[in-house]
């Protein structure tokens, strides 16, 4: 079993910071800005010789109602009642707050053992406020800058004490025989407030991400691993994507990219869009981004449950996507409810499916029989009375399938012969929905002087 550890602290005291540090890469988006975490994020963290969960959660607020600050504030309750410990932050510099007194209170209850550490300890000014935080009650602090990467030595002794084993590093789920499994990298992405967090949710089946009526709740691009049907998922949740235009703010900016940057990881995309207002340019923009990615792409119509005209919407959905994007053919599109757990099933079998076509392998043999075929039947152009030649294909790679052909004349070889090529290859090997690369290569001539 990992050891799990939550970092949480009033806003702006450097929990992010920490969370990075102690991951060893800037997954946490960090800002100066206070609020900027509003979902609970994992992390593997790797500190000298000990392994553990880190949890990084948004910062606590004195609020109790249905408010957005009330239902993060719910989050972090939950990380700190499933860790084994808390790493609870103060901002040196600033001194003790009356919001860290009254959440000390409040750890000092509860069955979780509490780290109290403080933070932004470079410098004269950072060391002098960290005795202020002695006053919590939480045992003497351990002063730290994760700006700065300083106290760390200490902060592994203070952690490897609340460790079962006292110095011995927990287990690591990845030397167990079923962890080594690689998961299926998972990115739900689309326009803001289209249901892609309460997508992810009911498909966890817990409540671990941030929901809402208000636009954008979503910041960070949040990993969760997961398992379906035996196989291991990493799911991403994603900011929303706005029209680039409407982007404004440093915390949108790093939003979108840390978005962006989940799609280029990914191995299939989901798109969620809404069943009242179905792709739309954004949605178009948002999946064009995926292909040229070569991405795996299925597309999630989202709150079918409150469409007023399914007929329709799905028609529109089909023509634009024929219109618009035609080299993605046959790309899954599935209708959902994610409020009320809605043909869910469906919308990951589709995934693995896709999944499967994103990886598919095809002998050179059945290629080369299959281009003789596709020549035959429709033969490339003879510019100034010369017929272009393909001479041979082979598949180059998978994720996405690329295919390598040798002709006498590559730079002479139309785009439209080119699409028709890609059609054939999509249907004759049932290749629905995914991106294909065909890479025209000249031949070497075997008479030529070396």
């Amino acid at each position: 079993m990992t050891f799990t550890v939550a970092i949480v602290g009033r806003p702006n005291v450097g929990k992010s910071t920490l969370f990075n540090r102690l991951v060893g890469r800037r997954v946490a988006l960090v800002d100066d800005q206070p609020g900027v975490t509003r979902d609970r994020r994992e992390g593997q963290a790797d500190l000298f010789d000990l392994s553990f969960r880190v949890v990084d959660t948004a910062g606590l607020e004195e609020a109790f109602d249905e408010s957005l600050e009330a239902r993060m504030r719910k989050l972090t309750d939950e990380a700190v009642r499933t860790a084994d410990l808390v790493l609870f932050l103060v901002d040196a510099r600033a001194g003790v707050t009356p919001l860290d007194e009254h959440f000390a209170r409040l750890l000092r209850r509860s069955p979780t053992p509490t780290l109290l550490l403080a933070n932004k300890c470079e410098g004269q000014l950072g060391a002098a406020g960290a005795g202020e935080a002695n006053s919590l009650g939480l045992g003497e602090p351990v002063v730290v800058s994760a700006e700065h990467g300083e106290g760390l030595s200490e902060l592994r002794d203070a952690i490897a004490a609340y460790f079962p084993n006292a110095d011995d590093a927990p287990p690591d789920d990845d030397d167990e025989e079923g962890a080594r499994e690689r998961p299926l990298q998972l990115a739900v992405i689309g326009r803001p407030n289209v249901g892609k967090s309460t997508l992810v949710n009911r498909l966890i089946g817990e409540e671990r991400l941030l929901t809402g009526a208000e636009a954008g709740i979503t910041r960070d691009a949040i990993a969760i691993d997961w398992r379906y049907k035996d196989h291991a998922i990493r799911l991403f949740d994603t900011a929303g994507m706005r029209r680039r235009p409407k982007v404004t703010g440093k915390v949108e900016k790093l939003s979108v990219a840390d978005g962006l940057r989940a799609v280029r990881f990914a191995h299939v995309v989901v798109l969620v869009v809404d069943a009242d207002a179905p792709m739309e340019k954004q949605d178009l923009i948002i999946a064009r981004m995926v292909v040229d990615e070569g991405r795996a792409l299925v597309i999630a119509v989202n709150k079918w449950d409150l469409c007023r005209d399914r007929a329709r919407a799905m028609k529109e959905i089909g023509d634009r996507l024929e219109r618009s994007l035609p080299q993605i053919r046959g790309v899954p599109v599935i209708s959902i409810s994610a409020l009320q757990g809605r043909n869910l099933d469906r919308l990951l079998d589709g995934v693995l499916a896709a999944y499967e076509i994103w990886n598919r392998r095809i002998a050179t043999a059945e290629l080369n029989r299959w281009l003789e075929s596709v020549t035959a039947s429709h033969p490339p152009p003879a510019p100034q009375g010369r017929r272009i030649r393909l001479k041979y294909i082979t598949q180059a790679k998978s994720r996405p399938p690329s295919f390598a052909i040798f002709c006498s004349k590559p730079v002479e070889l139309p785009g439209a012969y080119l699409r028709y090529l890609e059609n054939a290859l999509r249907e004759d090997f049932d290749l629905p929905g995914t991106p294909i690369r065909i890479l025209i290569r000249k031949g070497r001539n075997p008479y030529a002087k070396k």
